[in-house]
């Protein structure tokens, strides 16, 4: 029997399998289409999500993807990319970014089309991932003690049942895993009814004044209609109208969309149209039994922050450990219930913020004497930038999350301390803080095959002890003297997410019961 199935071979999917097989454990992982991306959704991988590719030693590839290194990443709030500059937010570049303060790793805009055949790659790497295009997932039945997959070859029609311990659906924000567990969304529902064009504008960059710009945002008289991103950094760009209206747009449309955001004729191809529903709804459950749902499968957010992929691959590294755990017998049953009460709440205020992004957005309208005259530019420009940096630098929403009511941590009533902009805080249910221990070492860089106790002044043998009882991977770590106050305790027990358990000055009175809370026995 397959340990784990899971449908849909997407990021979040792609994530999944590729950390199952790097954690040993075996998996089918299924796509229907042939994995080409046609229209790239996301552009921005999280500083958060660049953690996890460093765990798996790829974020050079993701760093080095074609995507050029020296193009600008400003964003221009634009009347059209020819027309009146009301102001820019200034990013490095590529080549210029550096880690920030909080992580080893900084965020890289890598499209959906690059980022994609990266993490196949590293899936398809692991011997233990059966990783099959061309596939797709017809039927199931869960029982108590497995789950019985149909699947049926695309091109062929041809079928075959397969037996797995869990299934994870992966498929989508129209999850049929999801509709017949028969399991709702709640949340604002549709938001806008929005269509992305996906066009080539060969020379585009020469003929502004705009200099290196990674985004522009378009605005009218009536406010923000549209965004433009750079998606390759050459020569493609995607449009993506805020509110097209119910109809489906043809090219003719977009053609005149175009142009409308350009404000200057050029030669342009359109490559693809995509008429899509904007819905903020999150899963009133993240499974059932031996189901469970991941990505857009459990919530569906406005791009506004570029939250959804990088809250699918929390998703991924959530239950990766866990489903690990269980398979090789060191987990409790209780370890997999604690999947949805972890991660539910982050969707939930991932979404939410992301809605209240939109519609900080729409609410923004120029002054009639923007579009003229120079100084009423520049000081609106100011307001547009102090509303839209809450988007820009929501640092804290991709890392600060906490598992607050998780029932595999030890909650000991600490509060986080608010801080603006976000600050690293040991707490837990939290990330374990990074900071650098050694010349290009992290302390994240300890964390992920197993728990590992950080210690400085105190120890704890009797937990190292019993975890070697339990066969749960256990390792522990000495924390420098000059990291413990960002620590701040002497003890600090960190799951293989890299989540803090537990944390004390001394040794816990019951390592054996400490264990088996942390592992869901």
């Amino acid at each position: 029997m397959i340990p784990v199935l899971v449908a849909g071979a997407g990021p979040v999917g792609l994530a999944l399998a590729g950390d199952l097989g790097w954690r040993g454990v075996r998996c089918l992982v299924i796509e229907q289409g042939d994995g080409k991306v046609e229209q790239p959704r996301m552009d921005m991988v999280s500083a958060r999500s660049m953690e996890f590719c460093r765990r798996w030693s790829i974020q050079d590839k993701v760093r080095e993807a074609d995507y050029p290194q020296d193009r600008g990443q400003d964003i221009a709030y634009v009347s059209s990319v020819g027309g009146v500059l009301f102001g820019r937010e200034h990013f490095p570049t590529r080549r210029a970014s550096r880690p920030p303060p909080y992580s080893p790793q900084g965020r890289e805009r890598c499209p959906q089309h690059l980022f994609d055949p990266i993490l196949r790659d590293f899936a398809g790497a692991q011997p233990e991932v059966d990783l099959r295009y061309g596939v797709r997932l017809v039927d199931f039945e869960a029982a108590d003690e497995s789950v019985t997959a149909t699947l049926e070859t695309v091109a062929t029609g041809v079928r075959q049942e397969v037996e797995v311990g869990r299934l994870v659906a992966c498929d989508g924000a129209g999850s049929s895993v999801r509709q017949k567990l028969g399991i709702r969304m709640e949340g604002s529902g549709t938001l806008t009814r929005s269509v992305n064009i996906l066009f080539r504008a060969p020379g585009l960059d020469d003929r502004h004044d705009k200099g290196g710009v990674y985004r522009f945002m378009l605005f009218g008289d009536d406010g923000p209609w549209a965004t433009m991103v750079a998606i390759t950094g050459y020569d493609v760009w995607r449009l993506q109208v805020i509110d097209g209206g119910d109809r489906r747009w043809e090219e003719s449309d977009a053609h005149a969309a175009i142009r409308r955001a350009l404000g200057f004729d050029l030669a342009v191809e359109i490559l693809s149209i995509n008429n899509w529903l904007r819905v903020e709804a999150v899963a009133v459950r993240f499974g059932s039994g031996r189901v469970f749902l991941a990505g857009d499968a459990a919530h569906t957010m406005s791009p506004t922050g570029g939250y959804g992929m990088n809250t699918g691959l929390g998703e991924a590294m959530d239950l990766s450990w866990k489903l690990e755990a269980v398979s090789k017998g060191w987990g409790g049953p209780g370890l997999l219930d604690s999947y949805e009460p972890e991660r539910r709440p982050v969707a939930l205020t991932n979404a939410r913020t992301a809605s209240e992004n939109l519609r900080r957005m729409r609410a923004l309208r120029p002054p009639a004497e923007a579009f003229s005259l120079p100084g009423a530019q520049c000081a609106w420009g100011k307001v547009v930038s102090s509303v839209m940096r809450r988007e820009w630098f929501s640092t804290g929403i991709l890392m600060g999350y906490r598992y607050a009511r998780s029932p595999i941590c030890v909650d000991d009533g600490e509060q986080p301390t608010p801080t603006e902009p976000w600050e690293q805080q040991a707490l837990v249910g939290v990330r374990a803080p990074h900071a650098w221990i050694a010349d290009g070492v992290s302390t994240l860089d300890w964390f992920g095959r197993g728990f590992v106790l950080v210690r400085c002044g105190a120890d704890a043998p009797d937990l190292a002890r019993s975890a070697a009882a339990r066969g749960i991977p256990f390792a522990v770590r000495d924390l420098p003297a000059s990291v413990l106050p960002l620590y701040g305790r002497r003890l600090t027990l960190v799951r293989p997410d890299g989540h803090i358990a537990w944390h004390a000055d001394s040794a816990p009175p019951d390592s054996a019961a400490l264990l088996d809370r942390v592992t869901g026995n």
